[in-house]
């Protein structure tokens, strides 16, 4: 049987550690599906459609590593890539604390369904797809927040 498990979140953009998660995860799970929520609402650096490009591009030799764009529900969403588990990076302890949130709702929602929380290793920690947007917007280069071979200018 094959375990699958999902990586939710906005990835604008997917940086060094969301890959360094994605990478524990492979070690735990047969596949990973990263899902990308799209709020139709929320307006970000990068069109929903270049976030999943750039993604597929990091992973194109990688056929355990799936790239969705999804709305609604994230554990719907499990549901429907037949997931056992639901991914979430947490490099401190304010990211955990919403974390732990997020995984008591979705335990009442989705009993079947387990929150694997995994920490971000410590030469990626600080790394945040906000800084990220924030340092690209004073016009510095971001190369090092991303995953080799990526240049955000490809997806802007």
């Amino acid at each position: 049987m094959e375990r699958t498990a999902i990586f939710p979140g906005s990835f604008d953009p997917f940086t060094r550690g969301h890959a360094a998660i994605v990478e524990e995860a492979l070690k735990l799970f047969d596949r990973v599906v990263i899902g990308i929520g799209n709020n139709a609402l929320k307006q970000g650096l990068l069109p929903v459609e270049n976030r999943k490009r750039l993604i597929d591009d990091v992973y194109r030799d990688n056929a355990r590593v799936e790239v969705q764009v999804y709305a609604g529900l994230t554990g719907e969403f499990a549901e429907r890539m037949g997931a056992v588990a639901i991914l979430r990076g947490v490099r401190n302890t304010t990211d955990f604390e919403y974390e732990r949130t997020m995984e008591a709702t979705n335990r009442r929602i989705y009993p079947e369904i387990t929150t694997v929380m995994l920490f971000t290793p410590a030469p990626v920690a600080d790394i945040a797809s906000s800084t990220v947007r924030e340092v690209l917007s004073f016009g510095r280069s971001v190369e090092e927040f991303l995953p080799d071979g990526i240049d955000i200018t490809d997806y802007l």
